[in-house]
């Protein structure tokens, strides 16, 4: 096991009516900025609950805050910030809208020159807004974590830092009645593939973090397709919810190499051609298992073994087994598998593997010996 260090400051409250909680969160002296997407949240219940918590507060709102959140946008709420001076952000959304306004909390400090340069060149940031966070769809883990994915254009790529990190996270799966299966799938294999990037690599003795990581996988396997089957059973969306949010807070990747090849392929494919991320992502990592099957190998069999009982056959054949299973488990969340399945074919692929020659993906995976050539290959195994 590789040794690391590990700090989780974000207060977590979870569960059904925890929106209250946002009186008491947030100082009564912060002028807070409340930012979400197309306005799903005041049709569901959401704003109404963020507007009751916040009534002795002082407080205005921005929204517009899409799918794949776009610079240009996202730097009309940096302008309103400086022009009204507000101290504070609250995201109600998912993990664009949370993503987006992580951004924003760095660009409204920046005092550097296009805050675009934080994300093309990995700028340090010394500065930002304390966020807080609603959150209303399960899948990215952002709530908790120090990450988030910035598109201009047909670029998408990423920024981290601890500064970025929530304050708190409240987190009540009621809510996430009211997503589409659509959106219900794509947050189950995003989280799916975010404990992948991490666990799906090569044996270094970290047997609590591969326990913690099979654990998050079982459960997501398991719930994800009663969730689609059995839309208000609250205790599927409970462990849903909670599964997504512990797939990616930094828990699973401490001490363990990490992966990530399948997210930055995934990226170009969704900001090149508009394909959902999560969908991005299930067409991409099966092809990756069986190009890196060799690598990955002693792994990839573990998984099987553990998460879905495999454990007849030679080692070739309990990776074949494992990969089907894995394709299988997809299918059934109604996701794409191929490239194929998106209407796109191998016409498409120079495009992408251009796009991540420009971003400097030259040196992917746990080996980082995985560069846009063998991500064609790759995408070929996909189509």
């Amino acid at each position: 096991m590789n040794p690391f260090t590990f700090e989780s400051p974000t207060r977590m409250f979870f569960g059904e009516g925890q929106i209250k909680n946002l009186a008491n969160e947030i100082p009564l002296d912060k002028k807070v900025l409340v930012t979400y997407g197309g306005g799903s949240i005041k049709k569901n219940g959401v704003y109404d609950q963020v507007k009751d918590a916040l009534k002795n507060h002082n407080w205005d709102e921005f929204h517009g805050i899409k799918s794949n959140p776009q610079y240009d946008i996202l730097m009309e709420a940096v302008a309103k910030i400086k022009a009204e001076g507000f101290d504070y952000l609250l995201a109600v959304g998912g993990g664009s809208v949370i993503d987006g306004t992580k951004f924003i909390s760095a660009a409204a400090k920046w005092k550097g020159g296009d805050p675009w340069d934080i994300l093309t060149d990995q700028a340090p940031i010394s500065e930002t807004l304390p966020i807080g966070v609603v959150l209303t769809i399960p899948a990215t883990g952002s709530e908790t974590n120090v990450l988030a994915v910035i598109s201009r254009g047909k670029d998408k790529l990423c920024l981290a830092s601890p500064l970025v990190r929530p304050k708190f996270a409240i987190m009540d799966p009621k809510v996430s009645l009211s997503l589409s299966p659509r959106q219900v799938a794509n947050g189950v294999v995003d989280a799916f593939v975010h404990v992948m990037e991490q666990y799906m690599t090569y044996p270094v003795g970290g047997k609590v973090q591969d326990r913690f990581s099979e654990g998050v996988l079982s459960t997501l396997v398991e719930e994800g397709p009663k969730a689609l089957a059995h839309p208000e059973d609250m205790d599927v969306r409970n462990n849903i919810m909670l599964a997504a949010s512990w797939a990616l807070n930094g828990l699973l990747a401490t001490g363990v190499p990490q992966d990530w090849s399948t997210h930055w392929i995934g990226h170009e494919i969704t900001g090149i051609y508009g394909i959902d991320h999560g969908r991005s992502l299930t067409i991409v990592f099966p092809a990756l298992l069986q190009y890196c099957r060799k690598d990955k190998g002693d792994k990839i069999a573990q998984f099987g073994e553990r998460v879905f009982g495999i454990t007849s056959g030679n080692k070739d054949e309990r990776i074949d087994a494992t990969i089907a299973k894995t394709i299988e488990f997809f299918k059934s969340m109604g996701v794409p598998t191929h490239l194929s399945d998106v209407q796109l074919n191998e016409s498409h692929i120079d495009e992408v593997v251009q796009y991540l020659a420009k971003h400097k993906m030259t040196h992917m995976g746990e080996h980082e010996k995985l560069g846009p050539e063998d991500a064609r290959e790759i995408l070929k195994l996909a189509l």
